[in-house]
């Protein structure tokens, strides 16, 4: 290996700013601000906006546009009704 062209890594502590979420990981960014973690060492704090805790994808409130078709979509609009479906 090359020397002197890796980053240097130090452990950070990421916050989320919306749910106040926290964790210590491996990075390159630093901080000025820093925060005592639970293993009683102080970190450089990183705010992010958005982590596993409050996105929508990992905490399964996402929205489904596409649930129904156009054809769906335009009865449910215009209140029409499949004269041949069951009824339940």
């Amino acid at each position: 290996m090359k020397q002197n062209i890796h980053p240097d890594y130090q452990q950070v502590v990421f916050m989320d700013t919306t749910t106040g979420y926290k964790f210590l990981s491996g990075s390159t960014k630093g901080s000025e601000e820093t925060i005592e973690w639970e293993d009683g060492n102080t970190y450089p704090l990183i705010r992010v906006e958005i982590s596993s805790d409050s996105h929508p994808f990992y905490t399964g409130r996402q929205k489904f546009t596409q649930a129904d078709g156009r054809v769906d979509r335009f009865n449910k609009k215009y209140g029409f009704t499949d004269a041949n479906a069951k009824p339940e």
